[in-house]
């Protein structure tokens, strides 16, 4: 039974994958000129730059089903590279909310002061780092609404052990409208591959998408946008082999509902 479910998992995923695959754009459209003027903005530096052509948000936000009015959490922003280009695509119709640490938050104040950043709000949330385990910690999670379109979680969920995953997962759930989409980015790891150190910033995508279905979501689309034929899954990610140019999948899910 076990093996069947399995087995039948992988079969849509790789069908998932296959439409993704020829999702091939002709033109160039209007979210994605948006996306572009976005990426040109002064706010954002050289070092957001080197980055660009890697992490293909042109490509992704489009994949992602990102629109212009939506209401977002973006779940663990880091430095900010991708608020620096939400913000501005959502300043007239959607709004932004950054969901991380208080003070870590503050790092992006000078963001915030500006006018593109104006419907960008954040959201202080229970996260800490546990240095013992290099994984964050979460607390008590409630992203404080019900109505979100989308929550991005991006190169993160590798950060978090298993109970912490599951409260991710659900807080999301929590806070979507029915329809909302959750949609994570990861580094890959080969299936079933045992943990080690080496591939701690790893997550197998089979066993994600299990986790998070666990969580009442509903799987819709999957890309290999990020396939990276060179990486082969052994090594760390911020080794100088494949740092910058790791494998990713893409998963967005939805939750059920109208």
């Amino acid at each position: 039974m076990k093996q069947t479910r399995l087995s039948s998992l992988l079969m849509a995923c790789a069908g998932l994958t296959l439409v993704s695959s020829f999702g091939v754009y002709a033109e160039t459209s209007p979210l994605q000129e948006s996306v572009q003027a976005a990426m040109a903005m002064d706010h954002r530096d050289e070092t957001d730059r080197l980055r660009d052509q890697n992490r293909d948000p042109v490509r992704a936000l489009a994949f992602f089903g990102f629109k212009q009015d939506m209401k977002v959490i973006e779940f663990a922003p880091g430095n900010g590279w991708y608020t620096k280009i939400l913000a501005p695509l959502l300043q007239e119709k959607g709004e932004l909310y950054l969901a991380y640490n208080s003070d870590w938050l503050k790092g992006l104040d000078p963001l915030l002061k500006m006018k593109s950043f104006r419907t960008t709000s954040k959201l202080p949330i229970e996260l800490d780092w546990n240095g013992e385990e290099r994984r964050y910690a979460l607390g008590k999670l409630d992203f404080g609404m019900s109505d979100a379109d989308m929550v991005l979680n991006i190169r993160e969920y590798h950060n978090f052990n298993a109970e912490d995953k599951a409260k991710l997962n659900t807080a999301a759930f929590d806070a979507l409208k029915p329809g909302g989409k959750y949609v994570i980015v990861d580094h890959s790891r080969r299936h079933m591959q045992a943990e080690s150190d080496e591939l701690r910033r790893r997550e197998d995508p089979v066993k994600v998408i299990l986790e998070v279905q666990a969580a009442g979501f509903v799987l819709v689309a999957q890309s290999d946008m990020f396939y990276r034929p060179d990486d082969q899954l052994r090594y760390e990610v911020g080794r100088k082999t494949v740092t910058g140019n790791t494998d990713r999948f893409s998963l967005v899910f939805i939750k059920p509902g109208s």
